[in-house]
């Protein structure tokens, strides 16, 4: 039936994710309702035309347990923003769009890529992407994820 929206999904403070676009699997991120954007780390991000539309190229870590493995990745440009770190330094980023999956659902978010290296975690995801789908309890952790999970 149109019209009938699922009930917004219970998440703890910490949750794993997948990126599946991304290659990236079973991914524990920090869920932050005081961040607008969501965030991803990755490397070495080279800027190129592609059929005259700008994309980029850029190196993500799918497991946190092994740093040494990298994917090269390219995506289409969705835009670039300014964006405030939580140490208050401005930034302009890249913005891509891709799939999410968390738990049992699974919808497109955008995603600022910049350097989270000096962070604990390699994802933040912000209150736009939650938007109209989580309810965050930040006493709980890992409500709808199991970090032991085996990636896929």
């Amino acid at each position: 039936m149109a019209g009938i929206k699922k009930p917004k999904q219970l998440i703890g403070a910490l949750e794993c994710a997948n990126l599946p676009e991304l290659g990236i699997y079973n991914l524990t991120m920090r869920v932050d309702t005081g961040a607008a954007t969501s965030s991803l780390h990755v490397d070495n991000i080279e800027e190129f035309k592609k059929d005259n539309v700008r994309w980029i190229r850029f190196d993500i870590h799918p497991d946190i347990h092994d740093v040494a493995k990298t994917v090269r990745c390219e995506y289409k440009v969705l835009s670039q923003k300014k964006v405030k770190s939580s140490t208050a330094t401005r930034e302009k980023r890249y913005v891509i769009k891709t799939r999410f999956e968390l738990g049992k659902r699974a919808w497109k978010i955008k995603l600022t890529l910049t350097d989270r290296s000096e962070m604990t975690y390699l994802m933040l995801l912000g209150r736009q992407a939650m938007a109209g789908k989580c309810i965050v309890d930040p006493d709980l952790e890992f409500c709808v994820s199991s970090p032991n999970a085996q990636p896929k």
